[in-house]
């Protein structure tokens, strides 16, 4: 059986417990803890280490899913989320241009941790002021090669959609180098 770690980032807020959460087949391991004062985003808590779930694609493959906190002062757990990791997908809230530049630092940061494959997810496409996937390709300076996808985290299927363009582009890639698998 092969087991695929991915990893789930971005900024605070962007949907990442919410995203795996929506396709986890067991219950998600959190570690939230509340926040004291809630920000503009009505969040009543934070992830602070890591959320874990798993989906069983088939009896050959199970998928690990590691989302990682987003606020910077959890940001040293991000390294080690990153251990062993086949690919990550930046989660991008649409409708929040206030963390691009954010979104855009975690993405270079996680490049940094290991040359795997990446997808970024452009979340809150239902959002009524959410950008359009072109344009956050342009404001987050993203090349033409790689995949942005729409993705509304409280939708399975979107969510699906989202992790099977990743697991594509690391199955490709295992193809290409088949001594490279954990």
């Amino acid at each position: 059986m092969q087991t695929v770690k991915m990893v789930i980032t971005g900024p605070f807020s962007a949907g990442k417990t919410q995203f795996i959460r929506s396709i986890s087949e067991i219950d998600v391991v959190q570690t939230e803890r509340r926040i004291t004062n809630p920000d503009e985003h009505h969040k009543a808590s934070t992830t602070v280490a890591m959320d874990f779930g798993r989906i069983t694609v088939d009896e050959d493959l199970v998928l690990y899913l590691f989302g990682t906190p987003g606020q910077r002062r959890f940001d040293f757990m991000w390294e080690i989320l990153s251990e062993g990791m086949l690919g990550f997908i930046v989660l991008v809230d649409s409708a929040a241009p206030e963390t691009f530049l954010e979104a855009r630092r975690i993405l270079d940061t996680f490049r940094q941790y290991a040359p795997t494959p990446y997808v970024v997810a452009a979340n809150k496409q239902d959002h009524p002021d959410a950008w359009e996937p072109a344009d956050l390709r342009i404001a987050l300076r993203i090349d033409s090669a790689v995949k942005l996808v729409p993705c509304v985290a409280i939708d399975k299927e979107s969510v699906k959609n989202v992790l099977l363009e990743l697991l594509y582009s690391i199955l490709e890639r295992l193809d290409q180098h088949p001594g490279n698998s954990g």
